[in-house]
C-alpha cells in the first residue's frame, strides 16, 4: 500500500502567478472551489466550507505548515468520516505544493502523504478519492492560472 499521492503538472504561467493562486485564500477558493474564512498563515488554522459541486457545505479546516515563497506551500487537513465530527481530533494528511520554474512556465508538484494515520477501514477509500480529486484540482489550477 502506498502512503502518498503525487501529481505533477506543467503550466504556462510564471511561478509568481501560481504561488498567488495557491497562497492567496480568495484565489485558492476560486480554483479549488472552497469559501475560506481567512488567509493562510503558518501555524494557523484556516476554516471555511466547500463550494465544489456534490460537496457543497462540507467543512474545510487546515493548518498551514510552511509558506516558503515561491517554492513550497503546505498544510495539514483532517479526514473525518462524519463531516460534523470534531475535526481538531481527526487524523490528518500533509498536502504539499512544490513549484519549480521552467523555461516556459511552472511545474507544480502536489504531494499528499500520511494516509497511514487514517483508520485502516477508511484508508484505501480516502487514498482513491483524493487521487481522483487531485487530478481534477491540478486541472482546475492550470485553467485558473492560464486564463
Amino acid at each position: 500500500m502506498t502512503d502518498r499521492i503525487q501529481k505533477s503538472i506543467e503550466m504556462d504561467a510564471p511561478v509568481e502567478k501560481v504561488w498567488h493562486a495557491l497562497t492567496d485564500h480568495t484565489a485558492f477558493g476560486e480554483w479549488f472551489r472552497v469559501r475560506l474564512d481567512g488567509p493562510f498563515a503558518v501555524g494557523k488554522e484556516t476554516t471555511g466550507e466547500m463550494t465544489y459541486p456534490g460537496h457543497e457545505g462540507t467543512k474545510w479546516r487546515s493548518v498551514t505548515e510552511r509558506m516558503e515563497a515561491p517554492t513550497l506551500f503546505s498544510f495539514r487537513w483532517p479526514h473525518a468520516e462524519n463531516p460534523d465530527a470534531d475535526l481538531s481530533t481527526s487524523p490528518t494528511t500533509l498536502v504539499e505544493f512544490r513549484l519549480e520554474p521552467m523555461v516556459k512556465g511552472t511545474r507544480l508538484t502536489i504531494v499528499e502523504s500520511g494516509f497511514e494515520t487514517l483508520p485502516e477501514d477508511r484508508r484505501m477509500e480516502a487514498l482513491r478519492g483524493n487521487e481522483g480529486g487531485w487530478e481534477i484540482q491540478a486541472g482546475n489550477i492550470k485553467t485558473y492560472v492560464e486564463a
